[in-house]
Protein backbone atom coordinates (compact mmCIF):
# COMPACT_ATOMS: atom_id res chain seq x y z
CA UNK A 1 0.00 0.00 0.00
CA UNK A 2 1.69 2.98 -1.06
CA UNK A 3 0.98 6.80 0.77
CA UNK A 4 0.63 8.66 -2.08
CA UNK A 5 3.73 9.50 -3.50
CA UNK A 6 4.94 7.69 -6.94
CA UNK A 7 8.87 5.82 -6.43
CA UNK A 8 10.94 7.20 -8.81
CA UNK A 9 13.18 4.06 -9.72
CA UNK A 10 15.93 6.09 -11.38
CA UNK A 11 16.29 7.84 -8.32
CA UNK A 12 20.14 9.14 -8.17
CA UNK A 13 20.76 11.04 -5.01
CA UNK A 14 24.39 13.12 -5.57
CA UNK A 15 26.86 12.80 -2.76
CA UNK A 16 27.31 16.41 -1.12
CA UNK A 17 30.41 17.92 0.89
CA UNK A 18 31.55 16.36 4.29
CA UNK A 19 31.05 19.93 5.76
CA UNK A 20 27.66 20.08 5.20
CA UNK A 21 26.26 17.26 7.40
CA UNK A 22 22.40 18.56 7.66
CA UNK A 23 22.30 18.49 3.98
CA UNK A 24 23.83 14.96 3.28
CA UNK A 25 21.28 14.09 6.09
CA UNK A 26 18.49 15.47 3.79
CA UNK A 27 19.80 13.20 1.40
CA UNK A 28 20.40 10.37 2.99
CA UNK A 29 16.42 10.69 4.17
CA UNK A 30 15.34 10.82 0.46
CA UNK A 31 16.56 7.64 -0.57
CA UNK A 32 15.24 6.09 2.38
CA UNK A 33 11.96 7.31 1.59
CA UNK A 34 12.37 6.39 -2.63
CA UNK A 35 13.36 3.04 -0.95
CA UNK A 36 10.31 2.72 0.87
CA UNK A 37 8.24 3.72 -1.46
CA UNK A 38 9.52 1.95 -4.55
CA UNK A 39 8.02 -1.16 -2.19
CA UNK A 40 4.60 0.64 -1.99
CA UNK A 41 5.79 0.26 2.05
CA UNK A 42 3.26 2.67 4.19
CA UNK A 43 5.26 5.05 7.07
CA UNK A 44 3.09 2.50 9.56
CA UNK A 45 4.85 -0.83 8.28
CA UNK A 46 8.44 0.32 8.16
CA UNK A 47 7.98 2.24 11.76
CA UNK A 48 8.89 -1.03 13.43
CA UNK A 49 11.84 -2.04 12.17
CA UNK A 50 13.95 1.23 13.61
CA UNK A 51 11.57 0.93 17.46
CA UNK A 52 9.86 4.12 16.25
CA UNK A 53 7.03 5.68 15.93
CA UNK A 54 5.63 6.82 12.60
CA UNK A 55 6.52 10.39 13.44
CA UNK A 56 10.11 9.43 13.65
CA UNK A 57 10.37 7.52 11.05
CA UNK A 58 9.00 10.50 8.88
CA UNK A 59 11.36 13.34 10.83
CA UNK A 60 13.99 10.82 9.64
CA UNK A 61 13.33 10.83 5.88
CA UNK A 62 12.69 14.48 5.77
CA UNK A 63 15.90 15.00 7.44
CA UNK A 64 14.51 17.12 10.13
CA UNK A 65 16.42 14.79 13.20
CA UNK A 66 19.89 13.40 13.38
CA UNK A 67 20.36 9.74 11.68
CA UNK A 68 21.37 7.31 13.77
CA UNK A 69 23.74 4.83 12.56
CA UNK A 70 21.39 1.45 13.90
CA UNK A 71 18.34 3.26 12.05
CA UNK A 72 19.47 3.43 9.15
CA UNK A 73 21.41 0.54 8.85
CA UNK A 74 18.08 -1.75 9.62
CA UNK A 75 16.22 0.36 7.15
CA UNK A 76 19.04 -0.62 4.57
CA UNK A 77 19.21 -4.06 5.21
CA UNK A 78 15.42 -4.11 5.55
CA UNK A 79 14.93 -2.84 2.01
CA UNK A 80 17.63 -5.02 0.51
CA UNK A 81 19.49 -2.15 -1.30
CA UNK A 82 21.94 -3.38 -3.98
CA UNK A 83 25.26 -2.79 -3.13
CA UNK A 84 26.38 0.44 -4.95
CA UNK A 85 22.89 1.64 -3.34
CA UNK A 86 24.24 0.97 0.18
CA UNK A 87 27.30 1.93 -0.42
CA UNK A 88 25.94 5.46 -1.15
CA UNK A 89 23.82 5.17 2.18
CA UNK A 90 26.68 4.36 4.44
CA UNK A 91 28.61 7.80 2.72
CA UNK A 92 26.05 9.97 3.50
CA UNK A 93 25.52 8.85 6.49
CA UNK A 94 29.29 9.15 7.86
CA UNK A 95 28.66 12.83 5.95
CA UNK A 96 25.82 13.51 7.96
CA UNK A 97 27.60 12.68 11.25
CA UNK A 98 30.80 14.91 9.96
CA UNK A 99 31.62 17.86 12.17
CA UNK A 100 30.94 21.53 10.35
CA UNK A 101 33.20 24.54 11.04
CA UNK A 102 30.23 25.75 13.45
CA UNK A 103 30.83 22.66 15.80
CA UNK A 104 33.78 24.83 17.25
CA UNK A 105 30.68 27.04 18.60
CA UNK A 106 28.80 23.88 19.97
CA UNK A 107 29.42 25.59 23.66
CA UNK A 108 27.53 28.62 22.85
CA UNK A 109 25.20 27.56 19.92
CA UNK A 110 22.01 25.27 20.62
CA UNK A 111 21.89 22.51 18.13
CA UNK A 112 18.16 24.16 16.61
CA UNK A 113 20.41 27.00 15.25
CA UNK A 114 23.31 24.76 14.66
CA UNK A 115 21.32 23.24 12.10
CA UNK A 116 19.51 26.22 10.51
CA UNK A 117 23.37 27.36 9.80
CA UNK A 118 24.11 24.25 8.06
CA UNK A 119 21.08 24.32 5.93
CA UNK A 120 21.68 27.63 5.17
CA UNK A 121 24.92 26.69 3.24
CA UNK A 122 23.20 24.74 0.75
CA UNK A 123 20.00 27.01 -0.22
CA UNK A 124 19.27 28.40 -3.04
CA UNK A 125 17.05 30.84 -2.24
CA UNK A 126 16.42 32.37 1.54
CA UNK A 127 13.48 34.07 2.26
CA UNK A 128 12.30 35.51 5.32
CA UNK A 129 10.13 37.95 7.96
CA UNK A 130 11.91 39.81 10.68
CA UNK A 131 9.99 41.30 13.26
CA UNK A 132 12.03 42.84 16.28
CA UNK A 133 15.65 43.24 14.42
CA UNK A 134 17.96 42.66 11.29
CA UNK A 135 17.91 39.36 10.63
CA UNK A 136 21.52 37.56 11.86
CA UNK A 137 22.77 37.07 8.02
CA UNK A 138 22.58 40.77 7.74
CA UNK A 139 23.98 42.15 10.64
CA UNK A 140 26.78 44.11 11.11
CA UNK A 141 29.35 43.67 14.22
CA UNK A 142 28.48 45.97 15.94
CA UNK A 143 24.83 45.70 15.99
CA UNK A 144 24.91 42.05 16.81
CA UNK A 145 27.55 42.85 19.67
CA UNK A 146 24.90 45.12 20.98
CA UNK A 147 21.99 42.41 20.53
CA UNK A 148 24.07 39.72 22.49
CA UNK A 149 25.14 41.83 25.22
CA UNK A 150 21.62 43.47 25.99
CA UNK A 151 20.23 39.89 25.74
CA UNK A 152 23.07 38.49 27.93
CA UNK A 153 23.94 41.13 30.59
CA UNK A 154 25.44 38.64 32.82
CA UNK A 155 27.99 37.11 29.74
CA UNK A 156 31.52 36.96 30.13
CA UNK A 157 33.73 39.13 27.42
CA UNK A 158 34.73 36.16 25.93
CA UNK A 159 31.11 34.96 25.17
CA UNK A 160 29.99 37.69 23.92
CA UNK A 161 33.12 37.88 21.65
CA UNK A 162 32.78 34.13 20.55
CA UNK A 163 28.41 34.57 20.28
CA UNK A 164 29.91 37.68 17.84
CA UNK A 165 32.30 35.66 15.51
CA UNK A 166 30.25 32.86 14.90
CA UNK A 167 27.38 35.24 13.78
CA UNK A 168 30.20 36.65 11.41
CA UNK A 169 31.33 33.45 10.26
CA UNK A 170 27.59 32.53 9.82
CA UNK A 171 27.31 35.31 7.35
CA UNK A 172 30.00 33.69 4.69
CA UNK A 173 26.93 32.45 2.87
CA UNK A 174 26.22 35.60 2.15
CA UNK A 175 29.55 36.85 0.75
CA UNK A 176 30.30 33.60 -0.66
CA UNK A 177 30.18 33.62 -4.78
CA UNK A 178 27.59 31.51 -5.22
CA UNK A 179 25.05 32.47 -2.20
CA UNK A 180 21.34 31.95 -2.34
CA UNK A 181 19.01 34.63 -3.80
CA UNK A 182 17.83 36.66 -0.05
CA UNK A 183 14.95 38.19 0.23
CA UNK A 184 14.68 39.80 3.58
CA UNK A 185 11.54 41.63 5.05
CA UNK A 186 11.92 43.81 8.10
CA UNK A 187 9.33 45.28 10.09
CA UNK A 188 9.55 49.27 9.87
CA UNK A 189 9.86 48.65 14.03
CA UNK A 190 13.31 47.53 13.11
CA UNK A 191 14.10 50.82 11.85
CA UNK A 192 13.07 52.81 14.63
CA UNK A 193 14.46 50.32 17.50
CA UNK A 194 17.91 52.22 18.46
CA UNK A 195 19.88 48.82 19.16
CA UNK A 196 23.24 49.82 20.56
CA UNK A 197 22.87 53.19 20.10
CA UNK A 198 22.46 56.09 16.85
CA UNK A 199 26.29 55.68 15.38
CA UNK A 200 25.66 51.65 15.45
CA UNK A 201 22.28 51.76 13.77
CA UNK A 202 23.26 54.31 11.14
CA UNK A 203 26.07 51.56 10.14
CA UNK A 204 24.00 48.89 10.28
CA UNK A 205 21.30 50.36 8.10
CA UNK A 206 23.82 51.74 5.70
CA UNK A 207 25.29 47.77 5.64
CA UNK A 208 21.39 47.02 4.41
CA UNK A 209 21.48 49.41 2.05
CA UNK A 210 24.93 47.89 0.81
CA UNK A 211 23.83 44.39 0.69
CA UNK A 212 20.29 45.72 -1.08
CA UNK A 213 22.44 46.98 -3.90
CA UNK A 214 23.79 43.23 -4.65
CA UNK A 215 22.66 41.11 -7.61
CA UNK A 216 20.14 38.97 -5.97
CA UNK A 217 19.30 40.51 -2.50
CA UNK A 218 15.97 41.95 -1.93
CA UNK A 219 15.52 43.76 1.30
CA UNK A 220 11.89 45.43 1.79
CA UNK A 221 10.50 47.13 4.89
CA UNK A 222 6.77 46.30 5.77
CA UNK A 223 5.05 49.33 7.16
CA UNK A 224 3.75 49.69 10.29
CA UNK A 225 -0.05 50.73 8.41
CA UNK A 226 0.26 47.65 6.13
CA UNK A 227 1.37 44.98 8.35
CA UNK A 228 -1.69 44.91 10.82
CA UNK A 229 -3.63 41.77 9.00
CA UNK A 230 -0.33 40.25 7.64
CA UNK A 231 2.94 40.22 9.67
CA UNK A 232 3.12 37.50 12.31
CA UNK A 233 4.37 37.89 15.91
CA UNK A 234 7.61 35.61 15.08
CA UNK A 235 10.17 35.72 12.56
CA UNK A 236 10.26 32.79 9.38
CA UNK A 237 12.47 31.71 7.45
CA UNK A 238 11.78 29.66 4.26
CA UNK A 239 14.48 27.66 2.62
CA UNK A 240 14.66 26.30 -0.83
CA UNK A 241 16.65 23.44 -2.01
CA UNK A 242 17.92 22.25 -5.02
CA UNK A 243 20.25 19.57 -3.99
CA UNK A 244 18.03 16.39 -4.40
CA UNK A 245 16.77 16.55 -1.28
CA UNK A 246 13.03 17.69 -0.10
CA UNK A 247 12.65 21.29 -1.84
CA UNK A 248 11.76 23.58 0.65
CA UNK A 249 11.75 24.01 4.45
CA UNK A 250 10.46 26.32 6.89
CA UNK A 251 12.26 27.35 10.08
CA UNK A 252 10.25 29.11 13.10
CA UNK A 253 12.15 31.10 15.97
CA UNK A 254 11.05 30.51 19.26
CA UNK A 255 12.12 32.33 22.49
CA UNK A 256 14.80 29.91 23.14
CA UNK A 257 13.86 26.92 20.59
CA UNK A 258 12.67 26.75 16.55
CA UNK A 259 10.36 24.26 14.53
CA UNK A 260 11.74 23.17 11.16
CA UNK A 261 8.70 22.23 9.23
CA UNK A 262 8.76 20.17 6.70
CA UNK A 263 5.16 18.94 5.46
CA UNK A 264 3.93 20.32 2.11
CA UNK A 265 0.63 21.61 3.90
CA UNK A 266 2.98 23.67 7.03
CA UNK A 267 5.21 24.57 4.04
CA UNK A 268 2.44 26.18 2.20
CA UNK A 269 0.66 27.85 5.01
CA UNK A 270 3.84 29.71 5.73
CA UNK A 271 4.85 30.45 2.40
CA UNK A 272 1.33 32.37 2.03
CA UNK A 273 1.99 34.26 5.25
CA UNK A 274 5.47 35.32 3.29
CA UNK A 275 3.39 36.23 0.36
CA UNK A 276 1.46 38.31 2.03
CA UNK A 277 4.40 39.89 3.87
CA UNK A 278 5.84 40.64 0.47
CA UNK A 279 2.35 42.38 -0.67
CA UNK A 280 2.19 44.17 2.09
CA UNK A 281 5.82 45.49 1.95
CA UNK A 282 7.54 48.56 -0.04
CA UNK A 283 8.97 48.32 -3.35
CA UNK A 284 12.95 47.75 -3.60
CA UNK A 285 13.08 51.66 -4.51
CA UNK A 286 10.45 52.90 -1.58
CA UNK A 287 12.33 50.32 0.66
CA UNK A 288 15.99 51.67 0.15
CA UNK A 289 14.12 55.52 0.55
CA UNK A 290 13.07 54.43 3.97
CA UNK A 291 16.15 52.63 4.52
CA UNK A 292 17.95 55.96 3.81
CA UNK A 293 15.92 58.00 5.75
CA UNK A 294 16.87 56.16 8.80
CA UNK A 295 20.35 56.05 7.91
CA UNK A 296 20.53 59.77 7.59
CA UNK A 297 18.55 60.19 10.82
CA UNK A 298 20.69 57.96 12.83
CA UNK A 299 23.88 59.49 11.41
CA UNK A 300 22.92 63.23 12.32
CA UNK A 301 21.96 62.00 16.23
CA UNK A 302 25.09 60.06 16.20
CA UNK A 303 27.25 63.30 14.95
CA UNK A 304 25.08 65.45 17.66
CA UNK A 305 26.38 63.13 20.05
CA UNK A 306 22.44 61.67 21.15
Amino acid sequence: MSDGSAAREDTVVPVVEAARPELAARLLGEVLRQARLERNLPLRDVAPIIRGSVSKLSRMERGESPPKDRDVRDLAAFYQLSGERAHEVEGLLLQAKDNAWWQQYGDVTPNWLRRLIGLEAGATRISCYENHVVPGLLQTCDYTRALISNGMPGASAEEIERRVRLRLDRQRVVRGAHRPQIIAMLDEGILLRPVGGAGVMSRQIDHLIGLSEQEGVNIRIVPFERSASAAPSYPITHLTFGDGGPSELVYVELIDSAMYLGRAAEVEQYRQVLLNLMEASERMKESRARLEAARDRYAAQAAAGL
